[in-house]
């Protein structure tokens, strides 16, 4: 029977002497013997067997073992420390398996949260628990959001290059457990990350930007992509053009688009078909924007639908809640009390303003009827 290690007012010496022994007992070749070049050499060898423990051994006693090492990394001066946190890293990231990935992702959420919030390595360590999270898709237990992000490094944050790759692989990981709405704010901020100088370099992720965006069944608001400095970088593109469709124009503007550049559109790997299902929706929106009363022909011409697609098409559309309306069947008519915008310009800021002018004077005019209505009470109480 194995004997795991247990750290009592242990020298790190020490310790090192008992993970030696422990490990050499599971059959890693390693000597018990301490080494003569000091604790990081120890520390150094017995990270490159620790994996030796993914092998039959229960999972709380990996954990155990794991946890111990954390707890002589961190006591380590960081500048000498440095290579053998990232050693083990790499070695949690190849963890096989659910169950022994889940433990490496709580070893490593430990190592991040002991480490002082200053230490650089805090960036490491974070990079390779997202892929832990991503092995075992768990994602939403080191990353909430954005903000809560810059909030972890704000002590010490990474550089704009390591943020950005960073965030690409958030973007990935978010994108490959379905999050798509936390990858699309992701993409947006690392796009944001680049300047008017260096906005070329940004070509890449500003169409993978695009591409998730228009791959995306619940994305609608395409607006905020196209001032984005990157996104501006690919004026005069197809997959700029692809995205101005989206964006602004309807349904016939997309099926003009897609019959000139077929293989375009399949080479970014994007649906024709769901294409088309998005593009009535935003059709059926920009309609719905200028007119509070639809005929169901109108809709069927507009949207280039059957007679009997009709009502189907508009209940899905009443189930995405991007507009408030009242299908009667028997007038066969659509009543909008509202709808998304699909664009948000000048025109939608002034309604906006218009709106909450009313709103204020609403407020007064109430606000007005309540003094008199209170100054008349008084009256009366005085003349009783």
């Amino acid at each position: 029977m194995l004997v795991v290690p247990v750290f009592i007012e242990l020298s790190l010496e020490d310790q090192a002497q008992e993970l030696r022994a422990y490990f050499k007992s599971l059959g890693a070749e390693i000597s018990e013997e301490k080494s003569p070049k000091g604790i990081e050499d120890d520390l150094h060898k017995i990270i490159g067997v620790c994996d030796a423990c993914f092998k039959e051994v229960p999972e709380a006693e990996i954990e155990s073992i794991l946890n111990g090492i954390v707890s002589m990394l961190v006591l380590i001066p960081v500048e000498r420390a440095e290579n053998l946190i990232l050693a083990f890293c790499e070695k949690l990231t190849k963890a096989p398996g659910y169950k022994l990935g889940i433990v490496s992702l709580r070893v490593g959420w430990l190592m991040f949260q002991s480490l002082d919030e200053h230490s650089p390595m805090r960036y490491h360590v974070y990079y390779h628990l997202v892929q832990v999270a991503k092995q075992v898709d768990q994602v939403q237990a080191v990353f909430k959001d954005v903000d809560h992000l810059k909030q972890q490094f704000a002590a010490c944050p990474p550089s704009n290059e390591q943020m950005q790759k960073l965030l690409r692989l958030l973007h990935e990981v978010l994108l490959g457990c379905k999050q798509s709405e936390l990858a699309s704010k992701v993409m947006v901020e690392l796009l944001g990350t680049y300047t008017a100088e260096n906005a070329s370099q940004a070509r890449e992720d500003a169409q993978r930007c695009i591409l998730a965006a228009l791959a995306d069944p619940n994305t609608f608001l395409l607006d905020p992509l196209l001032a984005l400095k990157p996104v501006r970088f690919l004026e005069g593109e197809l997959i700029h053009d692809l995205l101005s469709v989206f964006v602004a124009e309807k349904l016939p503007s997309y099926l003009h688009f897609y019959q000139h550049h077929k293989e375009f559109v399949h080479s970014l790997g994007l649906n024709h078909e769901q294409n088309m299902k998005k593009m009535r929706l935003l059709t059926f929106m920009q309609l719905a924007e200028g007119n509070s009363e639809m005929s169901f022909d109108t809709i069927q011409q507009e949207l280039l639908l059957e007679e009997s697609e009709v009502e189907a098409f508009i209940i899905d559309v009443l189930k995405t809640k991007l507009v408030r309306a009242r299908m009667d069947q028997a007038a066969r008519k659509v009543y909008v009390s509202s709808t998304m915008h699909r664009t948000f310009g000048r025109a939608q800021w002034q309604q906006l303003r218009d709106l909450l002018h009313s709103w204020k004077t609403n407020l007064q005019i109430t606000q007005e009827g309540m003094k008199s209505v209170a100054a008349a009470q008084m009256d009366l109480l005085a003349q009783q």
